[in-house]
């Protein structure tokens, strides 16, 4: 099992900097601004020969019972629990406060090995305060500068200190194309779940793994950091990334909303399901299909969750009516899978991870060739194509070039000359006649060679 270290200390002195130099990624938001890191996360860290895990968490600060603070602390608490060892940060440039006094005490509390780091150690300013937190008797600190990799041959020492013992080597993982289908299948989904703020995204995924893993409030814009968690539901595998809210690039003014938008864009091009949330109050609002043409433009397989459902007053036929609306407001993901739910009390959670799989299972589908030229032949001579400047267009035949979305590529006379309105009918054609409701469609036109351009023509 792996070892783990906590990364704690109060705001703003450098936790999520040092998380993503030990991990080898920008996977946490950093900025200036204190409190951007809100849940804990974790990653895998490598340093040098040394793999541990590291959970980045919020700094230590004191807030009324049942604020946000106050529970964002409680999640660095947990982390506590969770972790074999702690790396204490000071900030060195600013030197010791009573905060890292309070905190200090804390962290011996815990009854866990402690590492003290003191960051921005570089310059002689970074020297003096490194030497004061002596103060703290956390034992010698390690002088680094998460920001530029200084220390890091030091740390190692530390670190290697700590292991139970000296880790084997791994091997590299194999590269996704190298992998069997039944290896994939064993891979968990991405899953990212999207959608306007306070949709509900993280009250839903809390209730999926049964404890309150992330912060939530009814105050919009709770979540910044698109944190994946592990999930595991009726034997299948999911790693699930919550996502910050996505408003209109018009009402995004502040630097860290922009880099909270920009990572939950990130988790949506790196997963492989998306859902997205939409409010049953307000659902189907101009900012829920900017998000969805942005899923589909993308290639991912969608889902749409109508959550808050617990809200609505039922009537009869009031899902056959969502499933109307969203393939008229979304014709683009004809036949999308919609469901209706409420995170906060658990409906409809299974219809919802069912709906993913089978999204999931559609998005990787490949079609045999002779099955797709028989419904291409029909689909031709059924509607054939229009005639462009008085010149018939030929469109010869067809074939799938890969799965996750499904593309395929059509070779025909005069690739330039068909109209987009043409392609739309072969794509619908397609969804209906292969089950692909949902999933985003790709069709490519090829021009076929021509054996007799090498040929010069005959001077007259």
């Amino acid at each position: 099992m792996s070892y783990t270290f906590a990364i704690i200390g109060r705001p703003n002195v450098g936790k999520s900097t040092l998380f993503n130099r030990l991990v080898g990624q920008k996977l946490a938001l950093v900025d200036d601004t204190p409190g951007v890191t809100r849940d804990r996360r974790e990653g895998e860290a490598r340093l040098g020969d040394l793999r541990f895990t590291i959970i980045d968490t919020a700094g230590l600060d004191e807030g009324p019972k049942g604020s946000l603070t106050a529970r964002m602390q409680q999640q660095t608490e947990t982390a506590i629990e969770l972790a074999d060892a702690l790396f204490f940060v000071i900030d060195a440039r600013a030197g010791l406060t009573p905060n890292d006094r309070a905190f200090a005490d804390f962290a011996r509390r815990a009854n866990k090995p402690v590492i003290l780091l003191a960051n921005k150690s570089e310059g002689k300013q970074g020297e003096i305060g490194a030497m004061e937190s002596y103060a703290l008797g956390l034992g010698d600190p390690v002088m680094i500068s998460a920001e530029h990799g200084e220390g890091m041959g030091e740390l190692y020492d530390a670190v290697r200190e700590l292991l139970p013992e000296p880790p084997e080597e791994d091997e590299e993982p194999e590269a996704l194309g190298e992998l069997t289908d039944e290896e994939i299948a064993k891979r968990p989904i991405r899953v990212a779940i999207v959608g306007r703020p306070n949709a509900g995204k993280s009250t839903t995924i809390n209730h999926l793994l049964g404890e309150e893993r992330l912060l939530t409030s009814p105050e919009a814009g709770t979540t910044r950091d698109s944190i994946a968690v592990e999930v595991v539901y009726r034997r299948r595998r999911f790693k699930i990334f919550d996502t910050a809210g996505l408003r209109r690039r018009s009402r995004v003014e502040e630097k860290l909303e922009k880099l909270s938008v920009a990572d939950a864009l990130r988790a949506v091009r790196f997963a492989e399901v998306v859902v997205l949330m939409l409010d049953s109050q307000t659902k189907f609002e101009e900012q829920d299909l900017r998000i969805a043409d942005l899923i589909e433009r993308e290639g991912r397989a969608l889902v749409i969750a109508v959550n808050k459902w617990d809200l609505v007053e039922r009537q009869p036929g009031q899902i056959g009516a969502l499933r109307t609306e969203a393939d008229h407001w979304l014709p683009q993901v004809k036949g999308v899978p919609i469901v209706a739910m409420s995170g906060l009390m658990g409906e409809g959670i299974e219809r919802l991870m069912k709906a993913i799989e089978e999204a999931y299972a559609i998005w990787n589908r490949r079609i045999p060739t002779a099955a797709l030229n028989r419904w291409f032949e029909q689909a031709v001579q059924t509607n054939p194509p229009p005639a462009v400047s008085g010149r018939r267009l030929k469109l010869n035949y067809i074939t799938q070039t890969k799965a996750r979305p499904p593309s395929f590529v059509v070779f025909c006379s005069r690739a330039d000359a068909v109209p987009e309105s043409y392609l739309r009918y072969l794509i619908n054609s397609l969804r209906s006649g292969f089950d692909l409701p949902g999933t985003p469609v790709r069709i490519t036109l090829r021009e076929k060679a021509n054996p007799f351009a090498h040929k010069r023509k005959r001077p007259s």
